[in-house]
């Protein structure tokens, strides 16, 4: 047998996954990129600013406009004061915003993503240290591929330093919501922080450096659930980055030399597969290969397409934001004669005008009457909101006693939620069972149907409420009752609680 005839073959070796490559968007000039730059600047501003705006509460209250108090257990939102039994206005808001996430994303596709998640700003931040200390993307590649040399050093060193700066600041403007933003800075600056106000701190310090540093496209790719739920979200009708193929195809680098009509004989169209949309895509994709689930919508690939196609003498558009009726109805259009289409740059052939985009559709529709249906709800209940709430707890050990005298007494745990700054008074009122007087526990004094009690203000008033029925009246073994709650000053606010009086069966 001849050498080497019974060596196995070599079993080729598969990954079970793909190496992940590093992306390095290119900066690119356009409608798209200054939206972005605006509504980054924008969002930030608002964001770090809002904890330092300041409303009188008066003595004893928080001065900041916007704190989430976590050891109150309250929402401050400038003039609204929100309890944690009133956690519903929370979940009206959340619902709100996801039916409204839910719109535009059938208006416009991953418009959120692309511009205003937090993930996408902070990570646009990140991408301009990164910028501003090693340059643009081809000079960034280089320095990634080159060794290890001083000034390889110097840049990385600049630019994780300007994430960590950024990450700091930004770490305290999170932890600034749950606290007074001015004590905190001071306690931090000075190191007299608590520890949980340190942990707070590093955790969102690293989060942000983890996630809009190193993660970035990988956020967006992997962890959030939102780009496989959002196929749901869209219709032939949603606005979507997308390429004109029927323009562009078959593609191939353009020849100086070359006239389109030439280029046209040779069966190609408008790109120029320069593949500057994919150099300029913070998410590494070509949408060239159709739509996909991992494109945001940011718009920066039409502005790197639009700009060729200026240079180039064609008309924009290659890429752009459509909808698939659109492009379904344009590529229905008779195409136009060739000699019109290819005569030369400078003669670029008219754009057949493409039909309005239909926003008015019937889940849009649906869509903006749900919110309004919510967020008038929430206007009213905020607008009828009390002053003060009202819970009732019947002891149910024992269910009732009978006193010495024949009468049978019900034991209550009554809280009342004083929700203003001032302490007041609240008068208790009881029906439902005839003959029944109310007491306070410590006191055999009674005070018929009326008793009277004192609530701090900013507190939660707790009172041990005695209900007792004289011997000899007909009762059932459960027998409704309710409590109401009245402000002493001019009984204007009132609530109730219904409950039972329980009794011996007849």
């Amino acid at each position: 047998m001849p050498d080497g005839s019974s060596q196995k073959p070599e079993t080729p070796k598969y990954a079970l996954w793909e190496t992940h490559r590093k992306i390095h968007p290119k900066a690119v000039i356009g409608r798209f990129r200054s939206m972005k730059t605006w509504l980054l600047y924008g969002l930030l501003a608002f964001f770090m600013v809002l904890p330092w705006i300041r409303w009188d509460r008066g003595p004893d209250a928080p001065s900041q406009a916007v704190l989430f108090d976590m050891s109150q257990g309250r929402f401050f939102i400038f003039g609204l004061e929100i309890w944690p039994q009133e956690i519903y206005y929370l979940t009206g808001l959340l619902v709100i915003a996801a039916i409204g996430l839910f719109m535009a994303t059938a208006l416009a596709g991953r418009v959120w993503c692309g511009f205003t998640c937090p993930q996408t700003v902070w990570t646009d931040l990140f991408v301009w240290a990164e910028r501003l200390a090693e340059g643009d993307r081809a000079e960034r590649i280089r320095n990634d591929m080159a060794p290890m040399n001083r000034r390889k050093l110097m840049r990385k060193t600049a630019k994780h330093a300007m994430w960590l700066g950024i990450s700091l600041v930004s770490a305290f403007g999170f932890c600034a919501y749950f606290g007074d933003a001015p004590t905190l800075l001071t306690d931090l600056v000075t190191f007299q922080a608590t520890g949980t106000e340190w942990s707070f701190f590093a955790m969102f310090g690293i989060g942000t450096y983890v996630m809009a540093g190193w993660a970035r496209e990988q956020m967006c790719m992997y962890m959030c659930p939102w780009p496989r739920i959002q196929s749901a979200m869209l219709d032939e009708h949603s606005l979507v980055v997308t390429y004109d193929a029927a323009r562009g195809d078959s593609r191939g680098p353009r020849r100086k030399s070359e006239t389109w009509e030439e280029r046209t004989a040779r069966g190609l169209g408008d790109c120029i597969d320069c593949n500057q949309c994919v150099q300029v895509c913070p998410m590494g994709i070509d949408v060239r290969t159709g739509e996909q689930s991992d494109c945001i919508n940011c718009g920066l690939c039409v502005d790197a397409c639009d700009s060729i196609m200026d240079s180039v003498g064609r008309p924009r558009g290659l890429i752009a934001f459509e909808s698939l009726a659109r492009q379904a109805a344009m590529a229905a259009e008779p195409a136009a004669p060739a000699a019109a289409q290819c005569a030369t740059p400078a003669a670029a052939p008219a754009v057949v005008k493409k039909p309005k985009p239909q926003l008015a559709r019937a889940r849009i529709i649906v869509y903006l009457v749900l919110m309004t249906v919510i967020g008038s709800a929430m206007t009213i209940a905020l607008t009828q909101r009390s002053a003060f709430t009202l819970a009732v707890q019947r002891d149910r050990a024992p269910l009732y006693i009978t006193l010495s005298n024949g009468s049978i007494r019900n034991a209550y745990t009554v809280k009342i939620a004083n929700k203003t700054r001032e302490d007041r008074h609240y008068v208790l009122t009881a029906s439902g069972v005839p003959g029944l007087t109310l007491s306070m526990a410590g006191s055999e004094d009674t005070h018929g149907d009326r008793l009277t009690v004192n609530a701090g203000g900013d507190s939660v008033g707790t009172f041990r409420v005695y209900v007792t029925v004289p011997a000899g009246t007909k009762l059932d073994a459960s027998n409704p009752l309710t409590i109401v709650s009245a402000a002493e000053e001019g009984r204007k606010e009132r609530t109730s609680y219904a409950t039972v009086f329980m009794a011996p069966a007849p």
